[in-house]
């Protein structure tokens, strides 16, 4: 435990310099590609105590797809993958193998990897639970690169209860949108949260702060607010 702290002070630091030293641009996830999408849940067979991922159900979202420190085409870096369905934005990082591994972001070379909430959600039945997300088997894959990301890639969703892995969803990816839709959204996991799935812990805390900081530096529209692309 005492290693996680130290990974995620280590992991806050890094955030700050990069937050400080960014104006008018994501200081957060800087490259990355939008685009629509279809999320298909067919819910937990165990309950969560969340509506959105315990109770079937189909969904127009927007999806984003980006590279954390920005690294050029397939190279390394920590990818992300953010999902605004309805009033909730689910924002999860490539991460580590294993329970431990799971709450630590990794850099990986494409983007069908295993990606993690590293922290987790407090759900409507006071239990927590860590979102997660990887490729789909009998679907089309992401790809190495943004360039590469296009329509009808799929990856499936997963919540993490204890040892307990369900997956719940399916997203399939749509038409891309143009670089200045996706320059304007604001994704934002703490603001845009329900009340029976929100974020906690001191690492989404951090998280939170910094999305606020780099959207205002940047201009870009509340994250509370609904701004899917027509």
């Amino acid at each position: 435990m005492r290693v996680m702290r130290w990974a995620a002070g280590g992991l806050a630091v890094a955030a700050g310099v990069r937050l400080a030293r960014s104006r008018r641009r994501r200081s957060l996830h800087p490259a990355g590609r939008s685009m629509l999408g279809d999320l298909e849940i067919w819910g937990c067979v165990e309950p969560t105590g969340s509506a959105l991922l315990d109770q079937p159900g189909r969904y127009d979202v927007t999806v984003r797809l980006s590279k954390g420190w920005g690294t050029r085409g397939e190279r390394a870096d920590v990818r992300g993958v953010a999902v605004r369905v309805g009033d909730t934005d689910l924002l999860l990082s490539t991460v580590g193998p294993g329970r431990w591994g799971r709450r630590l972001p990794m850099p990986r070379r494409t983007f069908d990897a295993r990606y993690g909430s590293v922290a987790p959600y407090r759900t409507g039945s006071g239990g927590k639970v860590y979102l997660a997300a990887g490729p789909d088997p009998a679907g089309r894959p992401l790809g190495r690169s943004l360039d590469a990301v296009g329509e009808a890639g799929t990856f499936l969703l997963y919540a993490i209860r204890g040892a307990v892995v369900q997956p719940f969803g399916r997203v399939t990816l749509g038409r891309v949108l143009p670089p200045p839709v996706d320059a304007a959204l604001a994704f934002d996991p703490i603001r845009h949260a329900t009340g029976d799935l929100h974020p906690t812990g001191l690492l989404h805390g951090i998280r939170g702060v910094a999305y606020h900081a780099s959207q205002r530096w940047r201009g870009a529209s509340p994250a509370n607010q609904d701004h899917r692309p027509s």
